[in-house]
């Protein structure tokens, strides 16, 4: 275990953001796909050129359905022994006590570190990434029938840039579906394409907003202007499927998801691999880092 100790004094921020009063869109500047297809690759060469194109990919049925099983009965077990819990890495609903979600569950249980480190996960995301990775973060979402919030529109790159230290466009996210996906239970919505340009975001973000931000995110969020130019130019899609079925899409995909108003809900878990060779350093916002179950700074070499 070790701990990158650059700065960003040695390392040019490519894509500055929260420092203007007004946004801006910039040109990605890093590859997509990281490794060269060829007959071994975990995916297919129409695979690999969609994940480049639209900066995600829905692997339907990835899991089993016995794989799915114990993973839903070990999240219910989590939300029964964290449902009076004050530890910091549970996350509940801005205005009521219900769980939000349960960050650094690869590194709190078992079941989940197991699935963070299932080697068809790892030859996917190494293959993508194009060298060893580390989970960067893990948690899982609840969103339940009824009362499940929304996730506003965002680049998570835009975030793990500013606010944890990431320095390029080099990590990607997996959420595995627990329950079925459906248009009408608050699932994903990605722009697709959106990955090959960085929104340069407004309002300097304030000293340990991450308390509030992951209830609700208010800094970090792109501007409706820009928003709507994507998706005018890109659509909007929606990756909906049964449960076991796996999204991967790239950190700087444009995604989100509204409200769970229907009575079916809808928990995935999410592990977010960064290459060892993007380590985080010290935030591009000048403040202090986020806690480490938010953003790991220690890079377990497998």
């Amino acid at each position: 275990m070790r701990a990158d100790n650059r700065d960003t004094a040695t390392i040019m921020d490519r894509y500055p953001s929260r420092l203007k009063n007004v946004p801006s869109v910039a040109d990605r500047q890093e590859p997509v796909v990281y490794s060269q297809w060829s007959a071994n690759s975990p995916l297919t060469q129409e695979q690999t050129n969609s994940y480049e194109q639209k900066g995600y990919l829905f692997l339907e049925q990835f899991f089993t359905a016995n794989e799915i099983i114990e993973w839903k009965s070990e999240l219910l077990k989590l939300s029964g022994m964290h449902h009076e819990s004050d530890s910091e890495h549970v996350i509940r609903e801005k205005g009521s006590n219900e769980i939000r979600s349960i960050f650094s569950v690869h590194a709190h249980n078992p079941v989940f570190s197991d699935l963070a480190s299932h080697p068809k996960l790892l030859a996917i995301t190494e293959y993508l990434l194009g060298s060893k990775t580390y989970v960067h973060q893990s948690r899982i979402n609840y969103k339940p029938g009824f009362t499940g919030k929304e996730f506003y529109w965002h680049s998570d790159f835009e975030t793990w840039h500013v606010e944890d230290g990431m320095p390029a466009m080099r990590a990607l996210s997996c959420s595995i579906a627990l329950e079925d996906n459906y248009p009408y239970n608050g699932p994903l919505m990605v722009i697709p394409g959106s990955h090959r340009k960085f929104i340069s975001c407004v309002g300097r973000t304030p000293d340990h907003h991450y308390k509030q931000s992951l209830r609700k995110q208010e800094y970090g969020v792109p501007d409706q202007g820009s928003l709507t130019a994507f998706a005018e130019q890109e659509g909007i899609e929606m990756p909906v499927g049964k449960a076991g079925s796996v999204l991967l899409f790239d950190c700087n995909l444009l995604h989100g998801s509204s409200s769970n108003i229907s009575p079916y809900p809808r928990s995935n878990v999410f592990i977010v691999y960064n290459s060892i060779e993007n380590r985080l350093i010290q935030p591009f916002s000048g403040q202090h880092p986020r806690p480490e179950y938010i953003a790991s700074r220690a890079v377990a070499r497998r």
